[in-house]
C-alpha cells in the first residue's frame, strides 16, 4: 500500500477529529458514534486506525492520572 497523499492524510486526520470529539460528547459510547467510526475506517489505513485507537486510550489515561493522581493498590509492603 502506498502512504497517503497530503489530501487523504488530511481527510484521515478530520475523520478522527470528529470522532474523538463524538466520543467525548458522548462519554466514550462507541454506539452513539457508529457513523463517525465507519468514516474514520474508511478515510484512513487500517494501521492507523490501530494507532489512533491506542493513542487516544493513552492521551485518556495520561489526562486521568494529571487529574486524578496515582494511587498505587495496596500490595505488600517493603520492610523499613
Amino acid at each position: 500500500m502506498a502512504a497517503p497523499n497530503a489530501v487523504e492524510r488530511k481527510a484521515c486526520w478530520d475523520a478522527r477529529d470528529l470522532l474523538w470529539k463524538c466520543m467525548d460528547d458522548n462519554n466514550d459510547k462507541a454506539a452513539s458514534c457508529q457513523r463517525f467510526q465507519s468514516e474514520f475506517e474508511s478515510k484512513c489505513p487500517a494501521q492507523w486506525v490501530k494507532y489512533f485507537s491506542k493513542r487516544r486510550d493513552f492521551l485518556k489515561y495520561k489526562e486521568k492520572m494529571q487529574t486524578e493522581g496515582f494511587t498505587p493498590s495496596e500490595g505488600p509492603r517493603q520492610p523499613s
